[in-house]
């Protein structure tokens, strides 16, 4: 299982333009059978970790028509 924060530094620098293409991202780095785990949450799929992330403020908009990560909101532990 990958931690969420693996995914949020994987963010840092770029923007998606839609949940959909954060997603795909994802997928195509971890691999579409990849799980995902938090400080609170466990064996999340891409979709349900974007989901959650989303849901935490840990995502903001971009300049361009899209999103990034909000690294004020990222916690620094593991």
């Amino acid at each position: 299982m990958i931690h969420g924060h693996e995914v949020l530094q994987m963010m840092e620098g770029n923007s998606y333009a839609t949940r959909e293409e954060l997603v795909s991202e994802i997928i195509a780095r971890f691999g579409a059978e990849e799980r995902f785990y938090t400080c609170s949450a466990e064996d999340m799929t891409a979709a349900q970790l974007v989901d959650f992330l989303e849901a935490r403020g840990k995502f903001m908009p971009s300049r361009q028509d899209g999103f990034t990560v909000d690294t004020t909101k990222v916690c620094n532990h593991h």
